[in-house]
């Protein structure tokens, strides 16, 4: 594991909207050394969309990219290192408001940022969350939810625990090589979610070959409490 963090911030009011996929559908993203991470036989991928808040970059903040929404479509993998399973997440795009963050991730990570204008919203009253990330690419994209606002601990073995218990990254830089980066966060507390609003343009943001999603109910939609993070440099693995 690397000892050098790149980025610190806090992760926060993470709404997590999750759909059981073909396997094959993720065969063209998925980076070399990697396979899919299955739960309970199923394979996901998750419409996420969250806040980042102090965000230090090597240390440093720059000035007017230190709090933003992000939104983003991830499935989730494992790469054993060792004799140790990595569970990790691969990006297949994360949206952004801000160009420089765009240009840091994209250049030292190897990621598929790319710069949409985008807002966070929240609300609380009558013992209720309303949280809420929109965006706009041809049109206005939301993700809400209306939750409880007394949190719970993850429950082992839930659908909740395995979303948000990988603490690895992975982007496929070549063929053949790949770059891992660790994320380290304590465990998330769950606020559940009452009702929510999944109203995206997949196809359009995402390929066409996720078209079909905005058709689906997704299996699991719940809202994550955040905490600070620590992403730490990337390694290759070839």
């Amino acid at each position: 594991m690397s000892t050098r963090p790149f980025l610190t911030a806090e992760w926060r009011d993470l709404i997590m909207a999750n759909y059981i996929v073909d396997p094959s559908l993720l065969s063209m993203y998925l980076p070399s050394k990697t396979e899919l991470d299955f739960h309970n036989g199923q394979c996901y991928v998750s419409l996420v969309g969250f806040m980042f808040r102090n965000v230090r970059v090597m240390g440093l903040s720059i000035p007017l990219h230190t709090d933003f929404p992000e939104i983003n479509l991830r499935f989730y993998v494992r790469y054993k290192n060792n004799n140790e399973w990595r569970r990790g997440v691969v990006f297949i795009k994360e949206i952004v408001p801000k160009r420089a963050i765009t240009l840091i991730a994209n250049t030292f990570f190897g990621e598929r940022y790319v710069t949409m204008p985008a807002m966070h919203k929240r609300k609380q009253e009558s013992g209720n969350l309303t949280v809420s990330c929109v965006w706009k690419s041809r049109n206005w994209n939301e993700l809400m939810v209306l939750a409880d606002e007394n949190k719970r601990p993850l429950r082992e073995g839930s659908d909740e625990e395995f979303i948000t218990q990988h603490f690895w990254g992975y982007t496929a830089l070549s063929r053949k090589r790949t770059g891992e980066y660790h994320v380290s966060h304590p465990a998330w507390d769950i606020h559940p979610v009452i009702n929510y609003c999944v109203q995206c343009d997949v196809g359009d943001l995402y390929g066409k070959e996720f078209t079909f999603l905005e058709k689906e109910n997704p299996v699991s939609v719940f809202l994550a409490e955040g905490s600070p993070v620590t992403v730490y440099s990337k390694r290759i693995i070839t």
